[in-house]
């Protein structure tokens, strides 16, 4: 496991696939680097690009909508993509570019030890929970890998396409906040 120096040198010189290619700024994460809940993506955007932040865009400020109307506040998590650089005009990435940056995930994973990992989208229940996995199949059900609560939803961007799908994500993000309330209830 590398520290955060460490795992941030190896993402700014990491040249693993293609994607390497065309970004402008590696994109490794923002929040609070010890949070119990940490968010995670498919990849970086064109703002998130420019800005070296995941979750900055349209999709991004959703999010932060979300996330403020359960009142979890910013210092409570910590967000994060599978691909830490902008796949040609936003596509989804491709098998080879997950899986030459999961390790970056993974460390990212073991440094915040996260007790809640909302998987957004099908790209991140995918490489995070199973390879054949249907978002539309499990998303609001409560998953726990290895003491690790994991909850597939939607990714916000679906949202922007699709209102129907903001209901479903808002009660999602509800359970969240309740097992989130839970833990801090047990350690208090």
């Amino acid at each position: 496991m590398l520290g955060w120096d460490e795992l941030i040198n190896e993402c700014e010189g990491c040249t693993k696939c293609k994607l390497s290619d065309t970004r402008k700024n590696i994109v490794i994460g923002r929040g609070n680097l010890n949070a119990d809940l940490m968010l995670v993506g498919e990849g970086p955007g064109e703002q998130e690009d420019e800005q070296g932040l995941p979750f900055v865009g349209r999709a991004g400020q959703l999010l932060d909508l979300l996330l403020k109307a359960m009142m979890i506040k910013p210092d409570e998590y910590y967000i994060a993509n599978i691909v830490k650089c902008r796949p040609p005009n936003n596509r989804v990435p491709v098998e080879d570019e997950a899986e030459k940056c999961l390790p970056f995930l993974r460390n990212q994973f073991l440094l915040v030890k996260p007790k809640i990992i909302v998987c957004m989208g099908s790209t991140a229940a995918k490489y995070i929970i199973d390879k054949n996995v249907k978002i539309t199949q499990i998303r609001g059900e409560w998953i726990d890998k290895k003491g690790i609560l994991f909850m597939p939803t939607f990714h916000p961007a679906a949202l922007l396409r699709d209102d129907s799908k903001k209901v479903l994500m808002w009660k999602d993000i509800k359970k969240v906040k309740e097992k989130l309330d839970l833990l801090k209830h047990k350690e208090s």
